[in-house]
């Protein structure tokens, strides 16, 4: 099991099952919420991931199209995108973890959206123009 946290420890959660994948993401969602070029993401299904403090901290923001986007209302920590604890699959951001998640990003995806200022580096992970297929 992991567990992870917001920056300030109002939330707290727990993975209870091993990431099935994980990647970068380089859409303009993930760099608009993060500030940075991309994101990474392990993804588990959603009924292995629990909030076990701070629920109510919790703010969602669910974009037309994609996937609902949560994070800490009160420090702006990204934690998940997807619904913990619900059906289908859960993408857990890996700086929220508090320990190695176990398993390392295969893939890029979105990299038509890549900004300029922020090279994709040859690291030989799989590449996909926009979203990677499921």
């Amino acid at each position: 099991m992991l567990t992870g946290s917001c920056l300030c420890g109002a939330v707290r959660f727990e993975v209870r099952a091993q990431f099935f994948d994980a990647g970068y993401c380089h859409c303009t969602r993930c760099q608009g919420r993060t500030g940075t070029g991309s994101s990474v993401n392990g993804l588990v299904g959603a009924r292995h991931v629990a909030v076990v403090q701070g629920a109510d901290a919790i703010h969602t923001w669910q974009p037309e199209g994609g996937y609902p986007k949560s994070f800490c209302g009160t420090c702006g920590a990204h934690l998940f995108s997807g619904v913990p604890g619900g059906d289908g699959r859960c993408g857990v951001r890996f700086g929220a973890l508090d320990r190695d998640p176990g398993i390392a990003p295969t893939y890029r995806q979105w990299i038509s959206s890549a900004p300029a200022w922020d090279p994709i580096p040859d690291d030989g992970l799989t590449r996909y123009p926009g979203g990677r297929p499921d």
